[in-house]
């Protein structure tokens, strides 16, 4: 009878055996080394009353006065808003709304009047805005081919799958394909000043400068590059199902026509929520003497081509100035607000009840 002898090594947590035939076995115990056995050098900290209190109260006095700040800077931001659904039957839209969908041959024109109480000085923003349109849709968000869109050739004539139902149209590819373009915001907008002797002064609205410079310079771009022929180089492909005219004739101006407009480019960065805005003009300031916008009597001229009755939608145009923090939004100065005062309450909270228990516990301790 053949005998074997172990000899087990603790440090390196390997088994020996001896005798005919024996080797050296791993054990299933981990290593003893320090980082194995979780004996690693460690800090923790030791929350007293002496770190946890000054915490709040630095918090709090930070907090506060950004929040004061932010929420004073975004009050300052002079914002206006136009609901033109025309769902009521007292608003100049209400016949537009009632009568126009996707299949109307014949665009409908409404004009709705409103006054502007206060001068806007600086540049201002004019934005479209919508209400329940769902452009997060999973399928909707998926319904593009970016490469089409970044110019490229084999992809402008051959589709991806993901633009179906939109890929093709009576054999022809959609340029550009996709719900996405397909569902492209159309409505025309112009605004005008009604002077008080009676005439009315159109306000001129820039439209480039509203689109992202990655998005204009890097993600789209048109097929052939530089090539000012758009016509020749969208040849062989046809319009969106809903579009009333092709990509190659958004504008007149060659920087700014095909998938390299910015009114397609803005609306193809889709939003995150239901409701939302995206840029539509620019109204730059002329003169640091007269402002930009001045108090008085307005008209909006609508070209009724975007319906949004069949989705229960409304649309609004919101004129704003902006500030070094963005568009008006006074959510940022009450959370800071909000995170101060609890804090610094805290503070005050655990500040007393410290005074008064550990007075308490420093006797008690004496006593014994």
């Amino acid at each position: 009878m053949m005998a074997s002898s172990y000899n087990a090594k603790d440090e390196d947590g390997h088994i020996t055996v001896s005798g005919p035939g024996g080797g050296t076995l791993r054990s299933k115990k981990p290593e003893n080394t320090a980082f194995k056995q979780q004996r690693l050098p460690a800090w923790q900290p030791i929350l007293t009353a002496g770190t946890v209190l000054p915490a709040f109260f630095i918090i709090g006095l930070l907090f506060i006065p950004i929040g004061i700040g932010l929420f004073v800077t975004s009050n300052n931001i002079k914002e206006f808003e136009v609901d033109y659904t025309g769902v009521d039957m007292s608003s100049p839209c209400f016949n537009c709304s009632q009568n126009f969908s996707w299949n109307s041959t014949k665009p409908c024109t409404c004009t709705i009047p409103f006054y502007l109480d206060q001068p806007y000085e600086s540049n201002v923003y004019v934005y479209y805005g919508l209400s329940n349109f769902y452009q997060n849709h999973r399928r909707y968000v998926k319904s593009r081919d970016d490469s089409q869109l970044n110019g490229d050739v084999n992809s402008l004539m051959s589709p991806s799958k993901e633009c179906e139902p939109y890929a093709f149209h009576e054999n022809k590819p959609i340029a550009p394909c996709g719900a996405i373009a397909n569902s492209m915001f159309n409505d025309t907008l112009e605004l005008f000043y009604n002077d008080p002797n009676g005439t009315r002064i159109p306000i001129p609205l820039n439209t480039t400068g509203i689109a992202w410079w990655t998005d204009k310079h890097v993600k789209f771009g048109n097929p052939g590059g530089n090539n000012p022929n758009l016509t020749a180089a969208f040849q062989g492909t046809t319009k969106p199902v809903n579009w009333r005219r092709p990509v190659y004739e958004l504008d007149a101006d060659p920087g700014n026509n095909g998938f390299i407009n910015e009114d397609f480019i803005v609306w193809m960065r889709t939003a995150a929520l239901p409701t939302f805005r995206k840029l539509y003009r620019i109204i730059n300031k002329k003169s640091s003497m007269v402002p930009t916008l001045p108090r008085g009597n307005y008209t909006l001229e609508v070209v009724y081509n975007y319906p949004v009755r069949s989705f229960e939608g409304r649309k609004r145009v919101i004129l704003s100035t902006i500030s070094w923090m963005g568009g008006k939004n006074p959510f940022l100065g009450i959370a800071y607000i909000t995170v101060g005062s609890v804090c610094f309450f805290l503070g005050v909270v655990l500040l007393i009840i410290h005074h008064k228990c550990g007075n308490r516990n420093n006797s008690a301790d004496i006593s014994n």
